[in-house]
């Protein structure tokens, strides 16, 4: 039996995983939520619901417990809510980190398409990159997963790329970063220590075509 915690389980991401994950017999999860009434339809056998704030450093070390693998996807607080889970994983004893950040934390994205996403989420990147910068330097077994912008497609198209490497691709479907995050949690020896840009083959543009 494999146990996973899952930060912000009520996200649209998140869901999509706990889905996938909820047909396989080896997986039991945790969602860590706010709002516990809102997946309280997916509470079962191994699906426990624990309703709180991330930032409550009592019951995010009671969750932790017994974990194998943490997974964040989380918007809001960003550099707070890694530097909470870090220090939880580290007194708990859980070594395998998750984290959702965003394209743009490294300044990997290149041209018009760069500016325009600095333009726009700007002051969510710095803390996106104060989060990934504690991740790094934190001895946990971490993957950080830094996708472009999202759409609601039903595919999985996908590609990824290094830290260091530029993203040009302007957008990727939830299911597609759900899928990585699935694949990550089925192999936990995948892309061990690695920051890795998503992004759809194709959508080179200024801007994603949906804005």
């Amino acid at each position: 039996m494999k146990n996973i915690l899952i930060l912000g389980a009520s996200g649209q991401v998140a869901r999509l995983v706990t889905e996938r994950l909820s047909e396989n017999s080896s997986v039991y999860l945790t969602l860590y939520l706010r709002d516990a009434s809102r997946l309280r339809s997916m509470e079962g056998e191994r699906i426990r619901l624990v309703e709180g704030d991330i930032l409550d450093e009592e019951k995010l070390q009671e969750a932790m417990k017994g974990q194998d693998i943490v997974y964040v996807n989380i918007n809001g607080q960003e550099d707070s809510i890694a530097r909470q889970t870090i220090t939880a994983m580290q007194n708990a004893g859980v070594k395998r980190l998750i984290f959702i950040a965003a394209i743009g934390i490294y300044h990997e994205v290149p041209g018009a398409f760069g500016q325009w996403n600095e333009q726009m989420i700007g002051p969510i990147l710095e803390r996106y990159r104060k989060a990934a910068s504690l991740i790094e330097a934190s001895q946990l077994e971490y993957t950080i997963l830094r996708p472009t912008w999202y759409t609601n497609k039903d595919e999985v198209d996908y590609t990824i790329s290094q830290k260091g490497e530029p993203v040009k691709g302007t957008e990727i479907s939830r299911k597609s970063v759900a899928d990585l995050v699935v694949r990550l949690i089925k192999d936990p020896r995948l892309h061990v220590n690695e920051s890795l840009g998503m992004e759809k083959p194709g959508t080179e543009a200024e801007k994603p075509a949906f804005m």
